[in-house]
């Protein structure tokens, strides 16, 4: 009769998914770091580490005289071009008119022609080079990419930044608003997961809400235990330090 109680017992309420409290290490969502593209003398450093900033909010200036002069240059450049074709444009109407009435040989033509051609061209060019120029003039200036936080600072005024094929990391920044849990399963551990499925991550006795973000598919090795590597992605007002301990239930 016992027997038979527990099996219905059994049968009535199977076993529910199983459930466990993960280690894992918090790590930013994104971090990136900074650079210039182009060369000049730091002019201001606007941030510190731990500052929160936002996205196109200026980080850093360079000295921007020179670039400043090169955009001068080409926008006067621009306008003599511009005044030159037009010039050349009222010619060509002019020769074509007297073309029609032939007073003016094909050659005359044709050389009325190639003269707007060539300062159309010309115009073109320092339209490039103007749009260059900007470019550079905008490079002066590291914006932020998006929300972050300031976690490195490695610029100071006055410092000579040279661009180059290996560019000089002046400002490393981490995305604010997310922090991910990194936690190591075994493929048994795995088998239940799914990117997108909701998690909970303790941290320090506070609970948030997030959700898998990516599952490894190469194993590493972890004291002789072969594991993935999972990330769980979660919101936080404040920015968390990188590498406190945390714990993630999973379902």
């Amino acid at each position: 009769m016992k027997k038979w109680i527990v099996l219905v017992t059994a049968t009535l309420f199977p076993q529910t998914l199983w459930a466990a409290d993960i280690q894992a290490t918090l790590q930013w969502s994104q971090r990136v770091e900074l650079s210039t593209p182009v060369s000049g003398v730091v002019q201001a450093v606007n941030v510190e580490v731990g500052d929160l900033v936002k996205k196109g909010q200026v980080l850093l200036s360079l000295d921007s005289t020179a670039y400043l002069a090169k955009v001068a240059e080409s926008q006067s450049e621009i306008t003599r071009l511009n005044a030159e074709a037009e010039e050349d444009k009222r010619d060509l109407v002019r020769v074509q008119e007297l073309y029609e009435r032939t007073v003016v040989s094909t050659t005359d033509l044709d050389q009325a022609k190639l003269r707007l051609v060539k300062s159309q061209s010309a115009l073109s060019e320092a339209r490039a080079r103007l749009r260059q120029n900007q470019k550079a003039l905008d490079d002066a200036s590291i914006r932020a990419p998006f929300d972050a936080v300031v976690v490195l600072r490695q610029a100071e005024t006055g410092l000579s930044v040279a661009a180059g094929l290996q560019p000089q990391m002046l400002l490393t920044l981490a995305r604010s608003g997310e922090m991910i849990a990194r936690m190591h399963l075994s493929s048994h551990q795995m088998d239940n997961l799914k990117t997108g499925q909701t998690v909970t991550v303790s941290v320090a006795g506070i609970n948030y809400t997030g959700k898998i973000k990516t599952l490894g598919l190469e194993p590493i090795k972890i004291k002789e235990e072969w594991v993935y590597p999972v990330d769980a992605v979660f919101p936080s007002k404040e920015p968390l330090r990188v590498g406190t301990p945390a714990l993630v239930k999973l379902p």
